[in-house]
């Protein structure tokens, strides 16, 4: 298994953690959903450092032609400031009373009528 880690400062790009969270609501998630190979895609933003990125955890990763368009990378309008590759040496499962993962977090709370921050 591999871990892709991508990162963007926002600071200076024009987009912000509500912009960027409003086009992930809108049309970032469901371009993942069938990428053979993922297992997991963790979107993450950083309020206080004003930065935006994912942590994807492949199976085994695809082409980059397999892969949806960054559509981040086209908002702000740079590749992202810090990408790293690694092995996954072990992992767990916790216990956890989750069912799933999926629909979890602030941009899925957008369609709910909730504030962006909550």
């Amino acid at each position: 298994m591999r871990v892709d880690v991508a990162w963007w400062d926002l600071e200076g790009t024009g987009q912000s953690i509500a912009s960027m969270r409003a086009h992930l609501h809108e049309e970032g998630i469901g371009a993942w959903t069938g990428v053979p190979g993922l297992v997991l895609k963790l979107w993450l933003a950083d309020e206080t450092a004003n930065r935006w990125g994912a942590v994807m955890l492949w199976s085994e990763r695809p082409a980059d032609g397999v892969l949806p368009p960054n559509r981040a990378a086209e908002l702000i309008g740079t590749p992202p400031a810090h990408r790293c590759r690694f092995d996954v040496e072990a992992a767990v499962e916790g216990e956890h009373p989750l069912t799933t993962l999926g629909g979890l977090g602030p941009a899925f709370a957008l369609s709910q009528g909730v504030p962006s921050n909550a």
